[in-house]
This record gives C-alpha cells, sequence and structure tokens, in this order.
C-alpha cells in the first residue's frame, strides 16, 4: 500500500484540479450552454452539408477562426448579431428551432413563435427572415392605411 501512495504522490500534478470550479460553473450556466451546445450541432451538421470550413465561416462573418472554433465547443454565450450572421451565412434558424428542441423549453414555444397578430408562424419561415420584415399587427396596418 506505502508502494502506490508513494506512486501517486511522485505522479499527482503539480496544478491544483478545477473540477470542482469547472462543475460549478457549469451547474449556474446550464440554460444557456444548452442552447449553444444546439446551435454547435446545427452548426456543425450544417457546416458538413455545405462542405464549410471554419476559416470560411469565420470570413463570412468578419471574425477568427478561433471564435468559430469556441463556438463550435458549445460553450460560447453568443450575441445577437452573432446568432444572425451564423443564422443567414448557413441559411439555417436556430432561435425558432432551438426553443422546440432543447428539452425543457417546450412548454414556452407558443409563447415566442407566435407573431403579433396571435397567428403561429409559417414552419418554413426562418427567424433570420423575421427580423427585418416582421409583419405588422392588424391595429397598426389599419392606422397606417
Amino acid at each position: 500500500m506505502e508502494k502506490v501512495t508513494q506512486f501517486l504522490k511522485d505522479h499527482q500534478s503539480s496544478t491544483p484540479s478545477r473540477w470542482k470550479e469547472d462543475f460549478e460553473w457549469r451547474k449556474a450556466n446550464w440554460g444557456w450552454l444548452r442552447y449553444s451546445q444546439y446551435i454547435a450541432i446545427r452548426m456543425m451538421s450544417r457546416m458538413d452539408e455545405l462542405h464549410m470550413t471554419q476559416v470560411v465561416l469565420a470570413e463570412k462573418m468578419g471574425c477568427s477562426q478561433q471564435y468559430v472554433s469556441k463556438i463550435l465547443k458549445g460553450n460560447e454565450n453568443l450575441s445577437l448579431e452573432s446568432i444572425w450572421k451564423i443564422e443567414s451565412i448557413l441559411d439555417i434558424d436556430l432561435v425558432k428551432t432551438a426553443l422546440s428542441s432543447v428539452s425543457g423549453y417546450n412548454s414556452m414555444q407558443s409563447q415566442y413563435l407566435n407573431d403579433s397578430c396571435g397567428e403561429e408562424l409559417d414552419p418554413d419561415c426562418k427567424t433570420h427572415d423575421l427580423v427585418g420584415g416582421y409583419k405588422l399587427s392588424r391595429k397598426t396596418e389599419k392606422k397606417s392605411k
């Protein structure tokens, strides 16, 4: 037993483990991390379909390849601007599909996917298509005529 203890002491890392801090961070940030991981998986799948590299995506997004790599690891807290760029470049919908695909958010889906008229959005409609050209509510349309 003494031999094993000495072996472990001889081979232990000189830097302390951060497993507890890493666990606490993941636990505190689990909600957005699930979205981030979902986005990473969708991006990788679409990039494979398009035969697009991280370098090409980075050039189109106007960022570094290292930033794209961070996103694809699923631990990056993305800005709305970054999400919009990804959706536009890869021609995918991340926001709307994440609400229905990420476990635990299904109950909120209809609340967020309805437009201002209270009508369900077209399933083929992508979130980034709506950003600049959202539908006016019926009340607003009548006033503007």
